[in-house]
C-alpha cells in the first residue's frame, strides 16, 4: 500500500469513526448556516447552543463564539454560509499541538536515548489496556522493539487482558502475580528493556481515583525506582480518557493532572459516541495536547491525533448531511 493510500485509509477510518458526532453536531450547524441567512446575534446564539449541547462545554463554546464575533467584525462578514469554514479554522487553532507532534506522527523516538518509557494512566473501563496494545502495535509497525510492563497488579483481570493484547501486538510483556508491588514490576520491565536493547517501554498502571494521595504516591514510587536505572524516565505519561463520557472525561482529566505530570491525552471510543465535541473541551480547558485517538476496536484503530485532519474529517460533507434549511 502506497503512502497516499495509507493516508486515505487513515482519514476514511477517522471520518467513519466520527459519524455519530458529525450527525449530531455538524448537521445541526449546517442546518442553521445556510446560504443567504444573515449573521446576527440570534444566529450566534444558535451556534453557541449547538456547541454546548454537543459536549464542547460552556467555556470552550463561549471562547469560540467570541472568536467568531471578532472574525465577523474584522472581516465584515454577512452571509452565514461562510461561518462553517471560519469555525473549522478556529476549532483547529484551539486544539493544542504536542511539541513532539512530528515524532508522534512517525512513532519515532530519540534513538540516542533508548529506551523511551511511557507510563499509561486512567480509570478502569476507559480502554487503557486495549490502548496499550494498540500503541505497542503501532510502535512495532514503525520498526521499534517494544516491551510492556503489567504494573496494574491490583485488578484481577488486568494482567490477563494485557497479555492477550501484547500477544496480538506481537510484543513481550513483563508481569508478576496479582498484588505484587507495581514499582517492582516497572523496575523489572525497565531492567529487562535495557538488557534486551528495547526501544520503547510501555508501563500499565492501576486505574484508581478514589484515593488521590495513594495514587500520587504510587505513581511517584514507580517513577522513582525506574530512575535508578535511567534518570530521565518516564519520558511520557499518557492519560487515557473515554470519549463516550463527554464532560465527565474532562473532570477525570482535571483530577489526574493534580497527581501526575501528564504529557498528553489519549481519547478512546470516539467511534461509539456523539460526544466527540468533548475533545475540544478537554484540549482547551487543560491546554494539553491530545496525542492519540481511538476510532475502533481493531488493533490498528489507534490514530495519531492531527488537529487539522480531525477537523477536516469532522466537517466532511456527506450525502446524508443536509446542506440547507428552508
Amino acid at each position: 500500500m502506497g503512502l497516499f493510500d495509507k493516508i486515505k485509509k487513515t482519514f476514511d477510518r477517522l471520518s467513519e469513526g466520527l459519524t455519530k458526532t458529525r450527525d449530531t453536531f455538524v448537521s445541526k450547524l449546517r442546518a442553521v448556516l445556510f446560504a443567504g441567512r444573515k449573521i446576527d446575534a440570534a444566529l450566534l446564539a444558535e451556534i453557541e447552543e449547538i456547541l454546548i449541547t454537543s459536549d464542547v462545554g460552556v467555556s470552550t463554546s463561549e471562547k469560540l463564539i467570541e472568536r467568531l464575533k471578532v472574525r465577523v467584525r474584522d472581516e465584515k462578514l454577512e452571509d452565514a454560509s461562510v461561518i462553517t469554514e471560519i469555525l473549522k479554522q478556529e476549532i483547529q487553532a484551539l486544539l493544542a499541538t504536542s511539541p513532539s507532534a512530528a515524532n508522534d506522527a512517525t512513532f519515532g523516538i530519540d534513538a540516542a536515548n533508548k529506551p523511551h518509557v511511557i507510563m499509561v494512566i486512567g480509570v478502569n473501563g476507559v480502554g487503557k489496556t486495549t490502548t496499550i496494545g494498540k500503541l505497542a502495535h503501532n510502535y512495532k509497525a514503525a520498526g521499534k522493539k517494544v516491551l510492556i510492563g503489567a504494573a496494574d497488579t491490583f485488578r484481577a483481570a488486568a494482567n490477563e487482558q494485557l497479555e492477550v493484547w501484547a500477544s496480538r501486538a506481537g510484543v513481550d510483556i513483563i508481569q508478576q502475580q496479582q498484588g505484587a508491588d507495581p514499582a517492582a514490576v516497572a523496575y523489572d520491565t525497565l531492567k529487562a528493556a535495557v538488557s534486551r536493547g528495547v526501544d520503547v517501554v510501555i508501563i500499565d498502571t492501576a486505574g484508581r481515583l478514589h484515593n488521590k494521595q495513594g495514587l500520587m504516591q504510587e505513581l511517584e514510587k514507580i517513577g522513582r525506582v525506574m530512575k535508578k536505572i535511567k534518570a530521565d524516565v518516564p519520558n511520557d505519561i499518557f492519560l487515557v480518557l473515554d470519549a463516550t463520557t463527554g464532560q465527565n472525561a474532562l473532570q477525570q482529566a482535571r483530577e489526574f493532572t493534580k497527581v501526575a505530570p501528564i504529557t498528553g491525552l489519549i481519547l478512546t471510543k470516539l467511534d461509539g459516541t456523539a460526544k466527540g465535541g468533548a475533545v475540544l473541551a478537554i484540549a482547551d480547558a487543560l491546554s494539553m495536547p491530545v496525542r492519540y485517538i481511538g476510532v475502533g476496536e481493531k488493533i490498528d484503530d489507534l490514530q495519531v491525533f492531527s488537529p487539522s485532519t480531525f477537523v477536516e474529517a469532522l466537517f466532511e460533507e456527506r450525502a446524508t448531511v443536509h446542506e440547507s434549511a428552508s
